[in-house]
């Protein structure tokens, strides 16, 4: 069964980092763009990033650029966000998902219905 799993996750003081994996069973990663995105209570789902099948071009919402890296995992089939500086806005639940090319920009209505979800893990910056 196809399926898509975040991990990395957890409680990090403000200007900390965390390193979240996304990492897929059952297909290939290489043929899809990926994209992070996170989500508060009561609020709609923002898209943080996005990375290229071939992994040469990546995108970032203004409120993470210069703070995040999107990249290709070495080991192959993962998808992993470096998240460096982080903030206490930067609290919530991050997803990863299959998507359509990073020309569409960054919203999740680029994840269509035929996409992946992964279940999300939980990203809590707190002094």
């Amino acid at each position: 069964q196809a399926q898509l799993a975040e991990s990395g996750g957890g409680l990090v003081q403000p200007g900390g980092s965390l390193r979240l994996s996304c990492a897929a069973s059952g297909f290939t990663l290489d043929y899809y763009a990926i994209g992070w995105f996170r989500q508060v209570p009561g609020k709609e789902r923002e898209g943080v990033s996005c990375i290229s099948s071939s992994g040469a071009e990546t995108n970032y919402s203004d409120s993470v650029k210069g703070r995040f890296t999107i990249s290709r995992g070495n080991a192959g089939n993962t998808v992993d966000l470096q998240m460096n500086s982080l903030k206490p806005e930067d609290t919530a639940v991050y997803y990863c998902a299959t998507r359509a090319p990073c020309d569409f920009g960054l919203d999740h209505t680029t994840v269509r219905p035929y996409d992946y979800w992964g279940q999300g893990t939980q990203v809590t910056v707190s002094s």
